[in-house]
């Protein structure tokens, strides 16, 4: 039985969705359609909340919650490769492909994996830019993906041969 908490933020009304005792879902409302569900804070609602609160405060958060986004087991591994990037730093989609052992070609796939990223902030597909830098491709829009990454205090991106960019001093 899916349970959805909705919640405040400086960017809009995010609805998280658990399934159980895991998070499965975490959307901004105008960027998906409330779901049907039962409408009970659950613990890991009520965790999820707490931290997304705390990360929306610009504390330094690391989410600590059970996942368990439905995909397929290619986006799987995409989405917990993402989470290795760190608040502040950047990747870009061939960086990605690469960390995930496949050529920087495809880049495309492994795009396309990011943008089905059913957590969003938890799974941080925001941190996720071009090759060059420019802002691509957000679920919730590119403002809010520019305005995660300034909370976040990400530093310009610059083509470099390391894999992310250093965060802001």
């Amino acid at each position: 039985m899916k349970n959805v908490l909705v919640m405040d933020s400086p960017l809009g009304a995010l609805q998280l969705t658990a399934d159980g005792d895991a998070l499965v879902g975490v959307h901004f409302l105008d960027a998906a359609s409330p779901a049907a569900a039962i409408a009970t804070a659950t613990p890991v609602l009520r965790r999820a909340q707490a931290q997304l609160q705390a990360y929306f405060r610009g504390e330094a958060v690391v989410f600590g919650l059970p996942l368990r986004p439905e995909g397929t087991p290619f986006q799987q591994e995409v989405w917990r490769t993402l989470q290795t990037v760190p608040a502040g730093q950047t990747i870009s989609y061939a960086t990605l492909a690469q960390r995930l052992g496949l050529p920087g070609t495809h880049a495309r796939a492994v795009g396309a994996a990011v943008g089905r990223n059913p957590l969003l902030i938890i799974v941080p597909c925001h941190r996720v830019v071009g090759h060059d830098g420019a802002l691509t491709g957000y679920a919730a829009g590119l403002p809010r993906k520019r305005a995660l990454l300034d909370l976040e205090h990400a530093a310009p991106f610059t083509k470099s041969p390391a894999t992310t960019r250093p965060r802001a001093a």
